[in-house]
């Protein structure tokens, strides 16, 4: 179960330990028509609930996004938090490189360099990034 609070009672089982931020709850107390909004805003609504700890993301966030409005757009920031993040080859190949120099860098000053990790879990998806351009011979493994 989530170690986040619930103050709006979303949270809902789906099945034994597995649970989901349910947005039709937050019609039934009138806080939201989710109907009207558009899906991107859903989305963000969502994550605003799973993430609403009373620090990073509050109980206003939430109500602010809920009365969200087109033609007349409210002031702040919406403190969106990803559960996850996909990269492809051509980012996520930097992205570990630019890890991997900051874990030396923290392991050079005698610290720990596990405490070099992403906040959310990240997947990198490598599909054509490898090319061989000689095999084979002797030398390949030089030129």
């Amino acid at each position: 179960m989530s170690s986040e609070i619930n103050p709006f009672n979303t949270l809902q089982l789906l099945k034994p330990n597995h649970y989901y931020y349910s947005l039709p709850k937050l019609d039934e107390q009138g806080i939201a028509s989710i109907g009207r909004l558009p899906i991107s805003i859903r989305i963000m609504l969502e994550s605003l609930l799973r993430f609403c700890d009373g620090q990073r993301v509050k109980e206003e966030d939430i109500l602010r996004l809920a009365h969200w409005n087109a033609k007349k757009p409210g002031e702040g920031d919406v403190p969106f938090v990803v559960s996850r993040v996909i990269l492809q080859d051509f980012t996520g190949v930097p992205l570990l490189v630019d890890l991997a120099a900051m874990r030396d860098a923290v392991a050079t000053l005698g610290l720990d360099a596990g405490m070099i990790e992403p906040d959310v879990p990240v997947d990198l998806v490598v599909d054509h990034s490898v090319q061989v351009d000689r095999a084979g011979t002797d030398d390949a493994f030089f030129i």
